[in-house]
């Protein structure tokens, strides 16, 4: 009986706690949807953030989180293949491993400071290339334990398979260990995408902000997340409003990258 009354309390605290989180998020969601919709029109999509639009912000946002993509995933990529199919248990590839966990969970803000540290601060000014590396660092150790586990997934026996037909290593693993995992490791890179999309710290040290639109990622580059937080601080309504509806759109991209990455784990079950 004891047991089982247990059972029951940490059943009904588990559940209001469930209950609790997800209230506060549908919260956030519905404030965010009631101010930004009210705010969204099809007119700052078209416009740049010096006449009251955000078309600069999404275009500067993308391409520092595209060139970090290309930047991040072949390096994280490579290092997750090293750890599972090179490094095994070595004392070199624990470190490894550990040394990533630790990337993961160090503040992005951390990461933004460094980077000024190496890079902003040496070119004396902001710069995109600055943002693109801040988002780039972020995102390989993410993309380093998506590699290693969805590796470490694939059975042994496909291996054997492919030394007993006379592959070379790099062939077993370039033709079946990485196809076999290819959804799993897919779906690690979307949601890793999904993450530097929304960033805001490392940019605030990095890349900073123009209100014009511009390619030149030698100066300061246009960003999304960094226009957001300026805005909501100004005092003019039309401002935070701008900031409201920038906010849902980021907010609707984020979540539509997450369904996405969801659907691919799906398809693999």
């Amino acid at each position: 009986m004891n047991r089982l009354f247990l059972n029951k309390i940490v059943l009904a605290l588990s559940t209001l706690s469930a209950i609790i989180g997800i209230g506060f998020l549908f919260w956030i969601l519905a404030t965010l949807s009631i101010k930004g919709v009210s705010a969204l029109s099809f007119d700052i999509f078209l416009n740049d953030l010096v006449n009251g639009g955000i078309r600069n912000l999404l275009v500067g946002q993308f391409t520092m989180a595209f060139i970090a993509t290309i930047v991040g995933v072949p390096i994280g990529m490579m290092a997750g293949i090293y750890l599972r199919e090179y490094g095994n248990n070595s004392t070199f590839a624990m470190i490894i491993r550990n040394l990533s966990d630790i990337m993961m969970s160090a503040p992005s803000i951390v990461i933004g400071v460094f980077v000024y540290a190496i890079i902003v601060s040496p070119m004396n000014g902001y710069s995109g290339f600055a943002g693109a590396a801040a988002l780039s660092i972020m995102m390989i150790p993410i993309v380093i334990s998506t590699t290693d586990n969805m590796l470490s997934l694939v059975p042994k026996e496909l291996r054997e398979a492919g030394i007993a037909l006379g592959g070379s290593k790099h062939k077993i693993i370039l033709q079946i260990v990485l196809k076999a995992a290819k959804i799993g490791i897919t779906t690690g890179i979307l949601l890793a995408f999904a993450r530097i999309i929304g960033e805001t710290a490392p940019l605030l040290f990095t890349s900073a902000n123009s209100a014009y639109f511009t390619m030149d990622l030698s100066e300061q580059f246009p960003s999304l997340t960094v226009s957001i937080y300026n805005l909501a601080n100004y005092p003019d309504s039309e401002s935070r409003d701008l900031a409201w509806a920038a906010s849902f759109v980021l907010t609707m991209i984020v979540l539509f990258i997450n369904l996405l990455g969801r659907y691919f784990t799906r398809d693999k079950g």
